[in-house]
């Protein structure tokens, strides 16, 4: 080939720009009244509605200690950075561009005074701040999003949250070998709330602290406006006597999984007859069965499964059981089916891990990682009451974190100044707008909560 033809081929393989191409497109970051998530304004009006910041103030208490002025507006800028997808401290530093702070009704504060002021808080604080989980459960249920009379039914169940750095303090290897925390959450049912969570360290076991942790709850909820019956629903990491003796003195009805390795209920289960096996539609791929019998003065309701595949045969050629303990009436396979709706927990725990904040424990101070899982259940239980709310889905569908951020939260705006009046604007031809809308408007019309 000449150099001529050559150089004719290469000009006909570069790229010319064009007149309009995205590369004539010139960036630059000044425009002080854009708003990076103008979404907000919808959870900082039901902060405002629920008081949170006076609320945090009045409970949390730091005494000589660095960082620890005015804690209210610092939880609400981890809240809201983490309502808008922050997993790290520095990530709040979103809320500072541009007008963002205008749409949030408080100062918002530097990642740096963030870290020393989770630094300043020792367990006693922790526990100051689920305080404050604890009132704005009550206040947000007092706005019609409770239970009530009704039926209110807890799943219990434990999580990691995995860390890399082995000067985490707490962090530990447990059963999972995965480095990590293992904090204890409470979930209700149908709304996704947690209702409690605990901080615990790595080499906890499943059931550690888990009395202390129920008599919290169901005081919790009672005092928040709980008056009907309460269930709640464990795994069998859960199974302990001295929890289910706790449940009865407090008139707390359970499901309870239970190990069926156990040597004793084994036994139990070997004396159920034949001909009391209830066949139930579980799965696609095999046979399912149900029945019950005693133990301890409890239901024992065993649901047994066989694959019917010849090969899967050859791997798992017998009956395989999962037993539970309950105090519940009803059917037996109506019991079953309703344990077994505790796996839904599952997805509230990856809810907060993936969409509020917890998908990283930010300090090496185990005391500041327990502050940082109470903002993360305040952002998450925000996210759930602001949907509830507004409305976001009349159908009572849930709503979970990413939803809710896509489509409401991260809507991209600008703050102006009209008449004296300061207008949001949002881009034209918005897909969620009515949605956005009827959210805003039923937010703003509810009442604010009085600290009583």
């Amino acid at each position: 080939m000449s150099k001529s033809q050559l150089a004719q081929n290469q000009e006909a393989l570069s790229v010319k720009p064009v007149s309009r191409g995205i590369d004539r497109v010139k960036v630059v970051f000044d425009e002080p009244g854009l708003v990076a998530d103008a979404g907000l304004i919808l959870v900082a009006t039901l902060v405002s509605r629920l008081g949170l910041e006076a609320l945090v103030d009045a409970t949390v208490h730091f005494t000589d200690r660095a960082g620890g002025f005015r804690p209210g507006r610092k939880v609400l800028t981890l809240v809201h950075a983490m309502v808008a997808g922050a997993s790290h401290i520095g990530h709040a530093d979103r809320l500072r561009a541009g007008a963002t702070g205008g749409v949030l009704g408080h100062r918002v504060m530097a990642p740096s005074t963030l870290g020393s002021f989770l630094r300043a808080f020792s367990f006693g604080h922790v526990r100051q701040l689920d305080a404050v989980i604890a009132e704005s459960l009550r206040r947000a249920w007092a706005l019609g999003t409770g239970p009530e009379t009704s039926r209110l039914v807890v799943d219990i169940d434990s999580t990691i949250c995995q860390v890399y750095g082995r000067a985490k303090s707490g962090a530990a290897y447990g059963y999972t070998k995965v480095l990590g925390y293992h904090p204890i959450v409470a979930v209700r049912a149908g709304s996704g709330e947690i209702l409690h969570a605990r901080m615990r360290k790595g080499s906890a076991n499943t059931a550690r602290g888990t009395k202390r942790f129920v008599e919290e709850l169901v005081a919790r909820a009672r005092r928040a406006g709980a008056s009907g019956e309460i269930v709640m629903r464990f795994d069998s990491g859960f199974w302990s006597n001295a929890t289910i003796a706790v449940l009865g003195r407090l008139d707390v009805r359970f499901t309870m999984a239970v190990r069926c390795g156990n040597s004793a209920i084994a036994t139990a289960i070997a004396s159920i007859e034949e001909t009391a096996w209830e066949p139930i539609a579980y799965t696609p791929d095999g046979i399912a069965e149900v029945a019950e019998t005693g133990y301890k003065g409890h239901r024992l309701v065993v649901r047994r499964t066989r694959l019917v595949d010849v090969a899967q045969q050859a791997l798992f050629p017998g009956w395989r059981h999962h037993g539970f303990l309950s105090d519940l009436e009803g059917s037996t396979v109506e019991l079953d089916r309703f344990h077994r709706q505790h796996a839904t927990v599952e997805l509230a725990i990856r809810d907060i891990k993936e969409g509020s904040g917890l998908a990283h424990c930010p300090s090496g101070n185990f005391a500041a990682n327990g502050a940082w899982l109470a903002c993360a259940v305040l952002a998450h239980n925000l996210c759930r009451w602001t949907a509830l709310v507004g409305q976001v889905h009349p159908d009572d569908q849930l709503t979970v974190a990413a939803t809710l951020r896509s489509q409401l939260i991260a809507v991209p705006g600008r703050l102006v100044n009209r008449a004296g009046t300061p207008v949001l604007r949002g881009p034209l031809h918005w897909p969620w707008q009515h949605r956005f809308d009827r959210a805003l408007a039923k937010i703003r019309a509810l009442p604010a909560i009085a600290s009583g």
